[in-house]
C-alpha cells in the first residue's frame, strides 16, 4: 500500500503534549511536524530479550523477544493466535514473570517493579477485557483513573473529552450501557487521566465493527500526535500496520519479523503469511 493510498498515514508531528506526561524522569522532546526520529540510544519504552511465562514453574512463553517504542510512535504487535503478542505486552506491564531479559522505561530498569508501581512510573495500560466499571458513570470512570493524581485533574478530563467528543455527551451514563467502541474509549481515556509517559493497549478493537475500528484508530493516532508513545497488540493486522512506525511480528513467543509498518506490509513473506497475501 503506497502512502498516497493509506489513509493513517499523514503529518503526525507533535501537536500537544499537554495529555502527556513531561515530567519525571526525563522529559518527552517537543515536536512540532513530521515523523519522530528513534532516540539517541536506547528506546524510550523497550522490553528486551524477554524469556518467561506464567508462574515460577510454568514453561516459558515467550522465547527472546524484544519490542519497543519510542516517543510520538505507534508500535504494533501482530501474529497469529497463541503467538505470545499479548503475553509480551503483559511482561512489559510486569504481569509475567521474566527469566531472562529487562524492561526499560526512559532508561531506567524497571524489571522488579509491580505494575501498580509501573503506572506511578508512567505506565497506562489497558487490558483487552474488564478494563471499565460497567456500573459507574463514563465521568466516574475517567476519575478513577487520576487516582494516582493529587493535583487538579479537570484540564485533562477536558481533553479527553476533547478526544472522544461522545463521551463528554454521555458523561452521565453509566458505562455498561455504552457501544462496545464507546467502551474502548472511556478505558482509552482513563488511562490518558493518569497522564501516561506511554500508553499500552492490548486488542483495542476486538469485537468492533471495521466503521469503529477506523474511529478508534483515528483517535490512537491523534494521541501519538501528542508525543506520546503507543504500544498497541492487534489482531486486525493489516489495519494496524497500516498506522504503524514500528511492527512486531510475534511467532510462538519470538520476533519472527521486525520493520517500519510499510516495510512489513509489502513484505512478500509477512503477508502470506500472516496477511492473507
Amino acid at each position: 500500500m503506497s502512502g498516497s493510498d493509506n489513509p493513517y498515514q499523514d503529518d503526525r508531528g507533535n501537536k500537544d503534549r499537554s495529555i502527556t506526561n513531561p515530567d519525571g524522569v526525563g522529559e518527552i522532546p517537543s515536536k512540532t511536524s513530521g515523523k519522530t526520529s528513534p532516540a539517541e540510544g536506547s528506546p524510550f519504552l523497550i522490553g528486551e530479550n524477554m524469556t518467561g511465562g506464567y508462574g515460577k514453574g510454568g514453561p516459558d512463553i515467550l522465547h527472546n523477544c524484544t519490542i519497543a517504542v519510542n516517543p510520538g510512535e505507534i508500535a504494533v504487535i501482530v501474529g497469529p493466535n497463541g503467538a505470545g503478542k499479548s503475553t509480551a505486552m503483559k511482561a512489559v506491564f510486569g504481569m509475567l514473570d521474566l527469566r531472562e531479559g529487562h524492561v526499560l522505561l526512559d532508561g531506567e530498569d524497571i524489571t522488579a517493579l509491580s505494575p501498580q508501581d509501573r503506572v506511578a512510573k508512567g505506565m497506562g495500560f489497558v487490558p483487552q477485557n474488564n478494563n471499565i466499571f460497567t456500573s459507574m458513570t463514563v465521568e466516574e470512570n475517567l476519575e478513577m483513573g487520576a487516582f494516582i493524581r493529587t493535583d487538579d485533574f479537570s484540564d485533562t478530563m477536558a481533553q479527553v473529552y476533547d478526544l472522544f467528543p461522545i463521551l463528554k455527551e454521555k458523561r452521565r451514563q453509566a458505562a455498561g450501557e455504552l457501544s462496545g467502541g464507546q467502551r474502548q474509549q472511556v478505558a482509552v481515556g482513563r488511562a490518558l487521566m493518569t497522564r501516561p509517559k506511554v500508553l499500552m493497549l492490548d486488542e483495542p478493537t476486538a469485537g468492533v465493527s471495521p466503521i469503529v475500528m477506523d474511529e478508534l484508530f483515528d483517535r490512537i493516532i491523534e494521541v501519538a500526535r501528542t508525543g506520546l508513545p503507543v504500544l498497541m497488540v492487534e489482531q486486525n493486522a493489516r489495519q494496524a500496520l497500516e498506522i504503524a512506525d514500528k511492527g512486531y511480528v510475534l511467532v510462538q513467543g519470538a520476533n519472527a519479523h521486525t520493520g517500519t509498518g510499510k516495510e512489513l506490509l509489502a513484505d512478500p513473506e509477512v503477508r502470506a503469511s500472516f496477511l492473507g497475501g
